[in-house]
Protein backbone atom coordinates (compact mmCIF):
# COMPACT_ATOMS: atom_id res chain seq x y z
CA UNK A 1 0.00 0.00 0.00
CA UNK A 2 2.85 1.99 -1.06
CA UNK A 3 1.60 6.18 -0.97
CA UNK A 4 -0.82 5.54 -3.72
CA UNK A 5 1.53 4.08 -5.96
CA UNK A 6 1.19 1.89 -9.25
CA UNK A 7 -0.38 -0.96 -7.53
CA UNK A 8 -4.38 -0.28 -6.65
CA UNK A 9 -3.42 1.72 -4.16
CA UNK A 10 -4.44 3.77 -1.39
CA UNK A 11 -2.70 4.04 2.00
CA UNK A 12 -1.68 6.56 4.47
CA UNK A 13 0.52 9.45 3.28
CA UNK A 14 3.03 10.32 6.03
CA UNK A 15 4.86 13.62 6.53
CA UNK A 16 8.23 13.17 8.17
CA UNK A 17 6.84 14.66 11.38
CA UNK A 18 4.33 11.60 11.58
CA UNK A 19 7.41 9.49 11.06
CA UNK A 20 9.33 10.61 13.74
CA UNK A 21 6.31 9.99 15.97
CA UNK A 22 5.74 6.40 14.89
CA UNK A 23 9.61 5.82 15.56
CA UNK A 24 9.13 7.32 18.59
CA UNK A 25 6.18 4.85 19.77
CA UNK A 26 7.72 1.90 18.57
CA UNK A 27 8.54 -0.57 21.35
CA UNK A 28 12.31 -0.93 21.52
CA UNK A 29 13.68 2.40 19.62
CA UNK A 30 15.39 3.64 22.81
CA UNK A 31 18.07 0.58 22.47
CA UNK A 32 17.90 0.52 18.98
CA UNK A 33 18.99 4.96 18.85
CA UNK A 34 21.45 3.51 21.63
CA UNK A 35 22.92 0.66 18.69
CA UNK A 36 23.75 4.18 16.05
CA UNK A 37 21.47 2.12 13.46
CA UNK A 38 24.26 3.44 10.91
CA UNK A 39 25.71 0.49 9.87
CA UNK A 40 28.94 1.03 11.74
CA UNK A 41 28.99 -1.11 14.64
CA UNK A 42 31.81 -3.40 15.27
CA UNK A 43 29.36 -5.89 17.04
CA UNK A 44 28.67 -8.29 14.43
CA UNK A 45 25.49 -8.31 12.76
CA UNK A 46 24.31 -7.64 9.17
CA UNK A 47 25.74 -3.93 9.58
CA UNK A 48 29.03 -4.87 10.43
CA UNK A 49 29.14 -6.84 7.11
CA UNK A 50 27.57 -4.97 5.03
CA UNK A 51 29.12 -1.68 6.04
CA UNK A 52 33.05 -3.04 5.97
CA UNK A 53 32.35 -3.55 2.50
CA UNK A 54 32.65 -0.62 0.07
CA UNK A 55 30.54 -1.95 -2.71
CA UNK A 56 31.16 0.76 -4.79
CA UNK A 57 34.42 -0.23 -5.18
CA UNK A 58 34.05 -3.89 -5.65
CA UNK A 59 34.12 -5.04 -9.54
CA UNK A 60 30.70 -6.02 -11.22
CA UNK A 61 32.04 -9.23 -11.43
CA UNK A 62 32.44 -9.65 -7.88
CA UNK A 63 29.41 -8.06 -6.90
CA UNK A 64 27.90 -10.70 -8.87
CA UNK A 65 30.01 -13.84 -7.62
CA UNK A 66 28.92 -12.45 -3.52
CA UNK A 67 25.14 -11.93 -4.68
CA UNK A 68 24.92 -15.72 -6.17
CA UNK A 69 26.83 -16.83 -2.44
CA UNK A 70 23.94 -14.97 -0.89
CA UNK A 71 21.22 -16.31 -2.99
CA UNK A 72 18.35 -13.77 -2.09
CA UNK A 73 16.90 -10.75 -2.01
CA UNK A 74 14.20 -9.62 0.25
CA UNK A 75 12.37 -6.13 -0.18
CA UNK A 76 9.69 -3.94 1.28
CA UNK A 77 7.05 -2.29 -1.59
CA UNK A 78 8.43 -3.53 -4.49
CA UNK A 79 5.47 -6.41 -4.89
CA UNK A 80 5.02 -8.43 -8.44
CA UNK A 81 1.88 -6.40 -9.37
CA UNK A 82 3.40 -2.87 -8.75
CA UNK A 83 5.60 -1.47 -11.69
CA UNK A 84 6.51 -4.96 -13.24
CA UNK A 85 8.51 -5.96 -10.35
CA UNK A 86 7.51 -9.53 -11.00
CA UNK A 87 9.47 -9.66 -14.42
CA UNK A 88 12.94 -7.96 -12.36
CA UNK A 89 12.53 -10.41 -9.77
CA UNK A 90 12.12 -13.57 -12.46
CA UNK A 91 14.86 -11.56 -14.37
CA UNK A 92 17.06 -11.92 -11.42
CA UNK A 93 16.33 -15.62 -10.29
CA UNK A 94 17.37 -16.59 -13.85
CA UNK A 95 20.26 -14.83 -14.09
CA UNK A 96 21.78 -14.93 -11.04
CA UNK A 97 19.50 -17.80 -8.92
CA UNK A 98 18.56 -15.05 -6.40
CA UNK A 99 14.91 -16.12 -4.74
CA UNK A 100 12.57 -12.97 -3.61
CA UNK A 101 10.06 -12.61 -1.10
CA UNK A 102 8.12 -8.89 -0.74
CA UNK A 103 6.02 -7.59 2.22
CA UNK A 104 4.25 -4.45 0.87
CA UNK A 105 4.02 -1.36 2.90
CA UNK A 106 4.39 2.39 2.35
CA UNK A 107 7.27 4.40 2.22
CA UNK A 108 7.18 4.87 5.94
CA UNK A 109 6.54 2.07 7.34
CA UNK A 110 9.89 0.76 5.20
CA UNK A 111 11.78 3.36 6.76
CA UNK A 112 10.46 2.65 10.09
CA UNK A 113 11.18 -1.44 9.91
CA UNK A 114 14.64 -0.64 8.40
CA UNK A 115 15.27 1.24 11.51
CA UNK A 116 13.17 -0.41 13.94
CA UNK A 117 14.98 -3.77 13.22
CA UNK A 118 18.56 -2.13 13.35
CA UNK A 119 21.51 -4.76 12.94
CA UNK A 120 19.03 -7.47 13.13
CA UNK A 121 17.53 -6.51 9.45
CA UNK A 122 15.53 -8.72 7.72
CA UNK A 123 14.85 -6.79 4.41
CA UNK A 124 17.29 -5.56 1.67
CA UNK A 125 15.82 -3.27 -0.58
CA UNK A 126 12.81 -1.07 -0.62
CA UNK A 127 11.37 0.97 -2.87
CA UNK A 128 9.95 4.51 -1.60
CA UNK A 129 8.67 7.74 -2.93
CA UNK A 130 11.37 10.28 -4.06
CA UNK A 131 10.54 12.92 -1.12
CA UNK A 132 11.24 9.60 1.32
CA UNK A 133 14.84 9.30 0.19
CA UNK A 134 16.31 12.11 1.85
CA UNK A 135 14.51 11.10 5.34
CA UNK A 136 16.00 7.38 4.99
CA UNK A 137 19.39 8.78 4.68
CA UNK A 138 18.93 11.31 7.68
CA UNK A 139 17.31 8.23 9.70
CA UNK A 140 20.86 6.33 8.77
CA UNK A 141 19.22 3.17 7.14
CA UNK A 142 20.74 3.21 4.01
CA UNK A 143 23.53 1.21 2.25
CA UNK A 144 25.33 3.59 -0.50
CA UNK A 145 25.46 2.18 -3.65
CA UNK A 146 25.67 4.45 -6.83
CA UNK A 147 25.51 1.46 -9.16
CA UNK A 148 27.16 1.60 -13.07
CA UNK A 149 24.36 3.97 -14.29
CA UNK A 150 25.37 6.55 -11.89
CA UNK A 151 26.25 9.62 -14.77
CA UNK A 152 22.79 8.75 -16.64
CA UNK A 153 20.98 9.28 -13.63
CA UNK A 154 19.63 13.29 -13.39
CA UNK A 155 20.91 15.27 -10.30
CA UNK A 156 17.32 15.56 -9.44
CA UNK A 157 16.95 11.63 -8.73
CA UNK A 158 19.68 10.60 -6.95
CA UNK A 159 21.79 11.67 -3.75
CA UNK A 160 25.50 12.85 -3.43
CA UNK A 161 26.51 9.11 -2.23
CA UNK A 162 23.77 6.84 -3.61
CA UNK A 163 22.06 6.51 -0.61
CA UNK A 164 19.10 6.70 -1.92
CA UNK A 165 18.50 6.75 -6.27
CA UNK A 166 15.18 7.07 -8.29
CA UNK A 167 14.52 4.37 -10.85
CA UNK A 168 11.33 5.83 -12.39
CA UNK A 169 8.54 8.28 -12.41
CA UNK A 170 5.26 8.89 -13.10
CA UNK A 171 3.60 12.62 -14.52
CA UNK A 172 -0.31 13.53 -12.90
CA UNK A 173 -2.99 12.43 -15.54
CA UNK A 174 -6.53 12.93 -15.93
CA UNK A 175 -8.32 9.42 -17.35
CA UNK A 176 -12.00 9.61 -18.30
CA UNK A 177 -14.76 7.61 -19.62
CA UNK A 178 -15.66 8.07 -23.01
CA UNK A 179 -19.32 7.08 -22.95
CA UNK A 180 -20.04 9.50 -20.15
CA UNK A 181 -17.54 12.36 -21.19
CA UNK A 182 -17.19 12.29 -25.35
CA UNK A 183 -14.57 15.14 -25.81
CA UNK A 184 -11.95 14.07 -23.14
CA UNK A 185 -10.79 17.06 -21.34
CA UNK A 186 -6.58 17.89 -22.25
CA UNK A 187 -6.68 20.87 -19.57
CA UNK A 188 -7.54 20.63 -15.55
CA UNK A 189 -8.76 24.04 -16.58
CA UNK A 190 -11.71 22.53 -18.67
CA UNK A 191 -13.01 20.40 -15.85
CA UNK A 192 -14.33 23.75 -13.88
CA UNK A 193 -16.92 23.57 -17.20
CA UNK A 194 -17.97 19.57 -17.09
CA UNK A 195 -21.11 18.85 -15.04
CA UNK A 196 -19.41 15.30 -14.23
CA UNK A 197 -17.69 14.57 -10.74
CA UNK A 198 -13.79 15.01 -10.52
CA UNK A 199 -12.43 12.53 -8.52
CA UNK A 200 -9.04 13.43 -6.68
CA UNK A 201 -8.73 11.38 -3.90
CA UNK A 202 -8.53 11.87 -0.14
CA UNK A 203 -6.37 15.28 -0.09
CA UNK A 204 -5.81 14.57 4.16
CA UNK A 205 -4.37 11.05 3.73
CA UNK A 206 -3.08 10.19 -0.14
CA UNK A 207 -0.13 11.42 -1.92
CA UNK A 208 -1.22 11.19 -5.30
CA UNK A 209 -4.42 13.42 -4.04
CA UNK A 210 -2.07 15.89 -2.85
CA UNK A 211 0.27 15.81 -5.87
CA UNK A 212 -2.89 16.25 -7.79
CA UNK A 213 -3.80 19.12 -6.18
CA UNK A 214 -0.25 21.11 -6.82
CA UNK A 215 -0.69 20.39 -10.45
CA UNK A 216 -4.06 22.12 -10.51
CA UNK A 217 -1.63 24.91 -9.05
CA UNK A 218 0.22 24.70 -11.42
CA UNK A 219 -2.19 24.75 -14.35
CA UNK A 220 -3.76 27.48 -13.22
CA UNK A 221 -0.99 29.93 -12.37
CA UNK A 222 0.19 29.21 -9.05
CA UNK A 223 3.23 27.18 -7.86
CA UNK A 224 4.69 25.63 -4.38
CA UNK A 225 4.64 28.94 -2.85
CA UNK A 226 1.00 30.27 -4.09
CA UNK A 227 -1.30 27.19 -3.70
CA UNK A 228 -4.38 29.49 -3.68
CA UNK A 229 -5.51 28.70 -7.64
CA UNK A 230 -6.01 25.26 -6.72
CA UNK A 231 -7.31 26.07 -3.23
CA UNK A 232 -10.06 27.78 -5.33
CA UNK A 233 -10.75 25.18 -7.61
CA UNK A 234 -10.96 22.51 -4.97
CA UNK A 235 -13.41 24.69 -3.40
CA UNK A 236 -15.51 25.69 -6.30
CA UNK A 237 -15.78 21.62 -7.31
CA UNK A 238 -17.18 21.25 -3.63
CA UNK A 239 -19.55 23.83 -3.57
CA UNK A 240 -20.95 22.56 -6.47
CA UNK A 241 -21.46 18.93 -5.53
CA UNK A 242 -18.70 17.73 -8.17
CA UNK A 243 -15.51 16.64 -5.54
CA UNK A 244 -15.73 13.06 -5.59
CA UNK A 245 -12.72 12.05 -2.73
CA UNK A 246 -12.95 8.20 -3.42
CA UNK A 247 -9.87 6.94 -4.73
CA UNK A 248 -9.13 6.40 -8.11
CA UNK A 249 -9.38 2.84 -8.37
CA UNK A 250 -9.53 0.19 -11.26
CA UNK A 251 -12.69 -1.06 -9.41
CA UNK A 252 -14.46 2.28 -9.10
CA UNK A 253 -13.59 3.15 -12.66
CA UNK A 254 -14.69 0.20 -14.03
CA UNK A 255 -18.09 0.15 -12.48
CA UNK A 256 -18.86 3.90 -13.41
CA UNK A 257 -18.36 5.58 -10.12
CA UNK A 258 -15.50 7.34 -11.68
CA UNK A 259 -16.25 9.10 -14.58
CA UNK A 260 -13.15 11.42 -14.77
CA UNK A 261 -10.34 10.77 -12.26
CA UNK A 262 -6.59 12.61 -11.44
CA UNK A 263 -4.24 10.25 -11.22
CA UNK A 264 -0.27 9.12 -12.01
CA UNK A 265 -0.57 8.06 -15.40
CA UNK A 266 1.15 4.86 -14.84
CA UNK A 267 -2.05 4.29 -12.62
CA UNK A 268 -4.46 5.53 -15.48
CA UNK A 269 -2.48 3.86 -18.65
CA UNK A 270 -2.33 0.32 -16.06
CA UNK A 271 -6.61 0.40 -15.34
CA UNK A 272 -7.14 1.03 -18.56
CA UNK A 273 -5.39 -1.65 -19.88
CA UNK A 274 -6.93 -3.75 -17.31
CA UNK A 275 -10.33 -2.85 -17.79
CA UNK A 276 -10.41 -2.78 -21.83
CA UNK A 277 -9.06 -6.81 -21.63
CA UNK A 278 -11.87 -7.63 -19.66
CA UNK A 279 -14.33 -5.48 -21.28
CA UNK A 280 -13.36 -4.97 -24.82
CA UNK A 281 -16.29 -2.11 -25.48
CA UNK A 282 -15.09 0.48 -22.44
CA UNK A 283 -13.61 3.33 -23.76
CA UNK A 284 -10.89 5.23 -21.57
CA UNK A 285 -9.03 8.29 -23.14
CA UNK A 286 -6.29 9.22 -20.97
CA UNK A 287 -4.24 12.66 -21.24
CA UNK A 288 -1.66 14.87 -19.54
CA UNK A 289 -3.52 18.01 -18.90
CA UNK A 290 -1.43 20.37 -21.12
CA UNK A 291 -2.13 23.70 -18.97
CA UNK A 292 0.11 22.08 -16.34
CA UNK A 293 1.22 18.95 -14.46
CA UNK A 294 3.84 17.27 -11.99
CA UNK A 295 5.65 14.47 -12.03
CA UNK A 296 7.43 12.13 -8.95
CA UNK A 297 9.69 9.50 -8.76
CA UNK A 298 10.37 6.22 -6.49
CA UNK A 299 13.84 5.82 -5.42
CA UNK A 300 15.43 2.22 -4.06
CA UNK A 301 17.31 2.58 -1.10
CA UNK A 302 19.09 -0.75 -0.09
CA UNK A 303 19.29 -1.42 4.14
CA UNK A 304 22.14 -0.67 6.34
CA UNK A 305 21.93 -3.71 7.77
CA UNK A 306 20.85 -5.57 4.53
CA UNK A 307 20.95 -9.91 5.75
CA UNK A 308 21.96 -9.67 1.93
CA UNK A 309 23.89 -6.62 0.96
CA UNK A 310 25.22 -7.27 -2.51
CA UNK A 311 22.54 -9.18 -3.60
CA UNK A 312 20.51 -5.56 -3.01
CA UNK A 313 23.55 -3.73 -4.74
CA UNK A 314 22.89 -6.31 -7.55
CA UNK A 315 19.05 -5.69 -7.60
CA UNK A 316 19.30 -1.76 -7.77
CA UNK A 317 22.12 -2.24 -10.94
CA UNK A 318 19.63 -4.47 -12.47
CA UNK A 319 16.75 -1.92 -12.09
CA UNK A 320 18.59 1.17 -13.44
CA UNK A 321 20.16 -1.68 -16.15
CA UNK A 322 18.21 -1.67 -19.83
CA UNK A 323 16.63 -4.54 -19.18
CA UNK A 324 15.40 -3.49 -15.54
CA UNK A 325 14.44 -0.10 -16.98
CA UNK A 326 12.23 -1.79 -19.69
CA UNK A 327 10.44 -3.89 -17.21
CA UNK A 328 9.46 -0.58 -15.78
CA UNK A 329 8.11 0.77 -18.76
CA UNK A 330 6.30 -2.34 -19.57
CA UNK A 331 4.33 -1.51 -15.69
CA UNK A 332 3.77 1.93 -17.57
CA UNK A 333 6.40 3.84 -15.21
CA UNK A 334 8.80 6.07 -17.00
CA UNK A 335 11.97 4.92 -16.89
CA UNK A 336 14.46 7.40 -15.49
CA UNK A 337 17.56 6.51 -17.97
CA UNK A 338 16.73 8.58 -21.24
CA UNK A 339 19.12 6.42 -23.35
CA UNK A 340 17.05 3.41 -23.34
CA UNK A 341 15.28 2.57 -26.29
CA UNK A 342 12.40 0.96 -25.61
CA UNK A 343 10.92 -1.92 -27.44
CA UNK A 344 8.36 -0.90 -30.36
CA UNK A 345 5.40 -2.89 -28.26
CA UNK A 346 6.40 -0.73 -24.58
CA UNK A 347 6.20 2.44 -26.84
CA UNK A 348 2.56 1.79 -28.26
CA UNK A 349 1.64 1.23 -24.27
CA UNK A 350 2.21 4.46 -23.63
CA UNK A 351 1.37 8.39 -24.03
CA UNK A 352 2.95 10.21 -27.15
CA UNK A 353 6.26 11.69 -25.98
CA UNK A 354 4.49 15.57 -27.34
CA UNK A 355 2.13 15.08 -23.93
CA UNK A 356 5.42 15.06 -21.74
CA UNK A 357 6.03 18.92 -22.57
CA UNK A 358 7.19 21.92 -20.52
CA UNK A 359 4.14 21.72 -18.49
CA UNK A 360 4.96 19.17 -16.53
CA UNK A 361 6.76 20.48 -13.36
CA UNK A 362 9.34 18.46 -10.43
CA UNK A 363 8.86 18.85 -7.30
CA UNK A 364 10.92 21.19 -5.02
CA UNK A 365 10.51 18.58 -1.73
CA UNK A 366 12.20 20.53 0.72
CA UNK A 367 9.57 22.22 0.30
CA UNK A 368 6.53 19.97 0.04
CA UNK A 369 6.67 18.81 3.41
CA UNK A 370 5.44 21.97 4.88
CA UNK A 371 2.87 22.44 1.84
CA UNK A 372 1.32 18.96 2.75
CA UNK A 373 1.08 19.97 6.18
CA UNK A 374 -0.53 23.44 5.00
CA UNK A 375 -2.84 21.86 2.09
CA UNK A 376 -4.40 19.18 4.38
CA UNK A 377 -4.76 22.00 6.82
CA UNK A 378 -6.86 24.23 4.70
CA UNK A 379 -8.98 21.40 3.65
CA UNK A 380 -9.97 19.79 6.96
CA UNK A 381 -10.79 23.39 7.73
CA UNK A 382 -12.65 24.41 4.47
CA UNK A 383 -13.41 22.06 2.25
CA UNK A 384 -14.86 19.15 4.83
CA UNK A 385 -17.53 21.37 6.03
CA UNK A 386 -18.91 21.84 2.71
CA UNK A 387 -18.69 17.89 2.05
CA UNK A 388 -20.47 17.22 5.22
Amino acid sequence: MKDTKLRSVAGPAMTRRSLLAMLGGMAGMATIAGLGLTGCSDEGGASAGADAVDYNAMSLEDLIAQAKEEGEVNSVGMPDTWANWVQTWEDLNTEYGLKHADQDMSSAEEIAMFKEEGTDGTKDIGDVGQQWGPTAEEEGVTLKYKTSYWDEIPDWAKDDDGDWVVGYYGTMSIITNDDEIPEAPTTLEELLDGDYKVSVGDITAAASAQHAVLAIAYALGGSLDDMQPAYDFIQKLAEDDRLDVGDVSIARLENGEVVCGLNWDYNSLNYRAQIVEANPNAKFTVNIPQDGSVQSGYATIINANAPHPAAACLAREYILSDEGQINLARGYATPIRESVELPDDVKAMRLPDEQYGDQVQSIDYDKWTDVTNELITWYQENIIPILG
